[in-house]
């Protein structure tokens, strides 16, 4: 069996065999049900409390900019701590919120600015969990589960965002607020428990903790430099700019076009998650047969279809059926992107990278949510849903030139060897900067073959932490030529090399047979001094060279 085939194998279940993995989701998925139950008692809570309708909407932007905001800091928190941990006191935020909630709410203190308040608290609880557990799904599961456990993920997900609001409001309208708030903060009782009694292996390191900053500054670096996870962010970015307008109108669609109430918004939600729950199901086969990218162009393709229908059709049935295909597309599409980051992060960086993704595509939906709100405004409902149908078919054709890989394996976690160099000086963890050369005699002949490997070495290097690499050449000896990298400090040159994959290291073996020296090439590590006058009143380490 290839390895494509491999990784698409499993069933859309077989990730619940894991219990580990069985646990956290059953329990995550049930703090999650009681987290959106709570935003509409939280928004009929402030409708009560407060005329103005800027603060009624202001409760549901206050719970999701958390994650657009901090997304990034809170992912280089799931890559430097235990992301079971981090799953933890996310959690807890997110009870402890609802706990001070309730009590208040039982004291008769319902002021709107303490309902935002603990409303952005929850907010933050999700972003500061949800990229720990993202990340932590390749360290629970196998490698090859990791498709039909994203899908899982975005199945669950669209279940709980259809079911949640509905039955937030039957418990409001049956029992009020306080109650529900009661509800809520029990439900987090499910996911801390599961976390507590399940432990799942994890990669450890010898290295010390990478600063937060320079953690921050690597995500966004080998976010940058690489292809696909760039490609999967602007593609997903747009495709959540543009079809988010079926969840967006759909109230405006359930009002307007088809002349209904309460009733047949939630049959279309109701259709919306049938879709996505049944395609979720058979997920794995079309992994199997399709690649990624043609499954993006197809779900892309079923949400402009469910767009467009909903702009022309005056019919529940039809609607509901238009909706069961966006939400086949819409689960399809995000199961891709999530799973196409996952694979092409390696497991020290995964956090990141998530959350980086995260933080774009929740721009992306809520700039769509806005931008077809004013066109409905200023022109029409249908003419904002064609439009959005046609912006989606934008997001597939652009395939042509983003396309999105059909990864199965990740070929970038560390090969886990290194030998230290022998050095003179007694350098300290924090020494540095450190400036590496390397010196090749590269015949004129090889010199085509030389330049494609240091393009790759280029790209090896910098993605795990090489700053400012250069290549020059000789002017008076054309033959010779000099590698250039930097590092911020002596730990980094250590945590660099301790990134290096298998691939990036056959690097080295194919430059050494392209130099004509009889010798290896030259590596000499330096560390740089400064000159100026502040750095005399302090001892520095002077400069080292090792051959």
């Amino acid at each position: 069996m290839s390895s494509n085939e491999e990784t698409a194998s499993t069933g859309l279940l077989a990730p619940l065999k894991n219990s580990t993995f069985r646990s956290i989701f059953l329990a995550s998925q049930l703090s999650s049900l009681g987290w959106r139950v709570q935003t509409v008692a939280l928004s009929w809570l402030m409708a009560t409390v407060s005329t103005s309708d800027v603060l009624v909407a202001l409760v549901q932007a206050s719970s999701t900019l958390p994650a657009f905001f901090l997304a990034v800091f809170f992912g280089a928190i799931a890559d430097n701590y235990s992301r079971r941990m981090v799953m933890i006191v996310g959690q807890s935020l997110m009870m402890a919120a609802s706990a001070m909630l309730t009590i208040l709410m039982a004291l008769g203190t319902t002021d709107p600015w303490m309902i935002l308040a603990f409303s952005f608290l929850d907010g933050c609880g999700i972003a500061l969990s949800d990229p720990a557990w993202r990340a932590s799904i390749g360290d629970i599961l196998e490698r090859r589960h990791l498709p039909a456990a994203v899908t899982l993920l975005n199945v669950g997900f669209n279940t709980v965002r259809s079911v949640g609001p509905a039955l937030g409001g039957i418990i409001v309208a049956a029992f009020g607020p306080l109650v529900t708030f009661a509800l809520t903060t029990l439900g987090f009782v499910a996911p801390l428990t599961a976390l507590w009694c399940n432990k799942w292996k994890i990669q450890t390191s010898s290295l010390p903790r990478e600063p937060l900053m320079t953690a921050l500054y690597d995500g966004l670096r080998f976010t940058a430099i690489s292809s696909e996870i760039k490609s999967t962010i602007v593609r997903g970015t747009l495709f959540g700019f543009a079809s988010i307008s079926t969840l967006a109108l759909l109230p405006l669609v359930a009002r307007d076009i088809l002349k209904g109430g309460p009733v047949g918004y939630g049959i279309m939600m109701a259709g919306f998650g049938a879709g996505a729950l049944l395609v979720g199901l058979v997920n794995p086969t079309l992994r199997r047969t399709l690649t990624q990218e043609w499954l993006v162009v197809l779900a892309c393709t079923a949400c402009a279809i469910c767009e467009f229908s909903l702009a022309l059709t005056s019919s529940l049935a039809v609607a509901t059926v238009c909706l069961a295909i966006g939400g086949a597309g819409w689960v399809t599409a995000w199961s891709g992107f999530g799973v196409n980051v996952q694979l092409a992060s390696p497991r020290w960086i995964v956090g990141r990278t998530i959350s980086i993704y995260s933080a774009f595509t929740y721009g992306g939906i809520a700039g769509g949510s806005w931008t077809w709100g004013v066109i409905v405004q200023n022109y029409s409902l249908s003419l904002a849903l064609a439009w959005s149908a046609v912006a989606t078919l934008a997001v597939a054709a652009l395939g042509l030139m983003l396309p999105i890989s059909n990864r199965s394996e990740s070929e970038l976690e560390p090969s886990g060897s290194f030998s230290v160099p022998a050095i003179a000086l007694d350098l300290k963890p924090r020494s540095g900067p450190i400036l590496v050369t390397t010196e090749y005699r590269i015949p004129e002949e090889n010199m085509d073959l030389f330049l494609e490997v240091m393009q790759k070495r280029r790209y090896a290097k910098s993605r795990v932490g090489a700053r400012q690499w250069t290549l020059t050449r000789d002017v008076q000896e054309p033959s010779r030529w000099m590698e250039t990298y930097r590092t911020p400090t002596w730990t980094d040159y250590h945590r660099l090399h301790h990134r290096l994959t298998a691939a990036d290291k056959e690097l080295d073996d194919k430059i050494v047979t392209l130099n004509a020296a009889t010798t290896p090439p030259r590596i000499a590590i330096l560390v740089e001094r400064p000159t100026d006058a502040a750095a005399k009143s302090s001892p520095q380490i002077p400069y080292v060279s090792h051959k």
